[in-house]
């Protein structure tokens, strides 16, 4: 696998001591993917991992490579563009079969047909290329193999400052703050000055289609309510949908 020489890095907020400090102690960052709410929707997007080569695309702790590892996995390679990120895995991670590279999702050259499964987990949304993402992850997977991602969803992503807001009733909403303006969104989360990037569902889903994949499943994700039951914080997160989750086949 070799980088684009040279264009500029994605922004490496992860490699920022503040915004690091704060999302170790996110729950999902201790407690892995079984601290991920939506991690049981999300796996049920997933191929039998029995054999497959696969593709971490922002493996962050590493917490899918390890689990695509122990469930049959062949071999996986887990890229971040954080170094910290990328330490925190290597000293968690001791399977011989998974290799973990700093990468740019930006300004990758993968290999052709060399995968079985793409995967990624809420990291697609900083990217500003998507489009060339997208077609350097078709090229390298095989046909018929899958590309499963969440991200966070379009609605979530344009919010009107404060974002929630509360009637004279009690009543929740969440205003969008020019949804069809798609581009750079600055957020203060964990750490100022944090760049995402926004886009319409509209949008996501062709430029999917315009690379060549076909969609196989998409879930605008919300809490079961057992989930909420579980957790009642999670209540919050049945007003308006906070992930997207994406299957689509090459």
């Amino acid at each position: 696998m070799n980088l684009k020489e040279p264009l500029p890095m994605t922004q490496n907020i992860y490699d920022d001591p503040t915004f690091f400090q704060g999302y170790s102690q996110l729950g999902r960052s201790v407690g892995g993917l079984d601290a991920a709410p939506e991690w049981p929707a999300l796996q049920a997007l997933l191929p039998p991992m029995h054999d497959l080569r696969v593709l971490d695309l922002g493996c962050g702790y590493g917490w899918f490579s390890r689990w695509a590892s122990e469930h049959g996995a062949r071999q996986v390679l887990g890229l971040d563009v954080s170094e910290k990120m990328l330490a925190t895995a290597r000293a968690s991670t001791s399977a011989p079969n998974i290799d973990y590279q700093r990468a740019d999702l930006e300004h990758l050259s993968l290999p052709s047909l060399s995968f079985d499964l793409a995967y990624s987990s809420l990291a697609l949304h900083y990217i500003k290329d998507l489009s060339g993402l997208f077609a350097q992850v078709y090229g390298a997977l095989v046909p018929g193999a899958r590309l499963v991602f969440s991200i966070e969803h379009p609605i979530f992503m344009a919010p009107r400052n404060p974002g929630w807001q509360v009637d004279a009733q009690g009543h929740k909403s969440w205003p969008l703050d020019s949804y069809q303006r798609e581009g750079e969104r600055v957020t203060h989360w964990l750490a100022e000055g944090v760049i995402k990037q926004h886009r319409t569902l509209g949008t996501l889903l062709n430029t999917l289609i315009d690379t060549g994949f076909n969609l196989r499943h998409v879930q605008e994700w919300g809490p079961t309510a057992q989930q909420v039951e579980d957790l009642p914080a999670l209540a919050e997160e049945q007003e308006r949908p906070m992930l997207l989750l994406v299957a689509a086949q090459r």
